[in-house]
C-alpha cells in the first residue's frame, strides 16, 4: 500500500511551495493528494510565484494552474502519514476554515510530521498548533508564531527547523533542507 501525504492547497499558493514538494514526494513514491475547500479533483488552484528582488518584500507574479488530484470532504487525517502546508497567500483565508483547522489539529495530536513553509505559519497559529514550538516562517509572520506560544526561529532563508514533528522553513529558497527533514520526520530514508 502506497503511503498517503496530504497537501493543503488553496488559489495563490506560493507556485515553488506546491510544485516542488507535491514532485519531489510523488517522486519518492508517496501518493499525495492536493486538496482544496470547495474545490473537488479535477478542478484547479491559481498559483503565485514570489521572488526576491531587492524590495523590502517579495514580489508576486501569476503563477501556474496546479491541479486538485482529491476531494477535500473525503479528507480522513488517520489515513495519511504528513502534512505538508505551502505558504503564499492561500494560509490567510484557508485558516478561516473550521475543518482546515481540525485536520491540522487532528495531525498535531496524533503527532504525525507536518511541513509548513514561508506563511503556512498562519495555519498553525490558527490551528493553536504552536504553544512551546519553535517555527520558521517569513519573517512577517514572526508576530502570529509569537503570539501563537511558540518561538519564532529566524533563520536564514536556505535553512528548515525541526521541532518534534513540526518542521518549518522561511521560505522555498530551503526546499532542500526543509523536505529533508521532513523525509527523514516520516522516517523515509533515500540512497544513492
Amino acid at each position: 500500500m502506497t503511503k498517503q501525504i496530504l497537501m493543503l492547497v488553496g488559489d495563490y499558493a506560493e507556485d515553488y511551495e506546491t510544485m516542488v514538494p507535491f514532485q519531489f514526494l510523488t517522486a519518492l513514491g508517496y501518493d499525495v493528494h492536493a486538496v482544496c475547500p470547495d474545490k473537488i479533483e479535477g478542478d484547479h488552484i491559481a498559483t503565485a510565484i514570489h521572488d526576491f528582488e531587492g524590495e523590502q518584500t517579495y514580489s508576486e507574479k501569476r503563477g501556474h494552474n496546479f491541479a486538485i488530484n482529491y476531494n477535500f470532504e473525503n479528507v480522513q487525517p488517520d489515513q495519511y502519514v504528513g502534512l505538508v502546508i505551502p505558504g503564499g497567500r492561500a494560509p490567510e483565508y484557508l485558516r478561516m476554515n473550521a475543518r482546515v483547522i481540525a485536520i491540522v489539529q487532528a495531525f498535531d495530536q496524533a503527532k504525525k510530521p507536518i511541513a509548513a513553509v514561508c506563511h503556512g505559519a498562519q495555519i498553525l497559529a490558527a490551528a493553536d498548533v504552536l504553544k512551546g514550538k519553535t517555527c520558521s516562517a517569513y519573517p512577517a509572520c514572526a508576530a502570529e508564531v509569537k503570539l501563537a506560544g511558540g518561538t519564532f526561529a529566524d533563520i536564514s532563508v536556505t535553512d528548515a527547523v525541526t521541532d518534534g514533528h513540526l518542521i518549518t522553513a522561511p521560505a522555498w529558497p530551503a526546499h532542500p533542507e526543509w523536505l529533508a527533514q521532513f523525509i527523514k520526520a516520516l522516517g523515509a530514508t533515500v540512497q544513492l
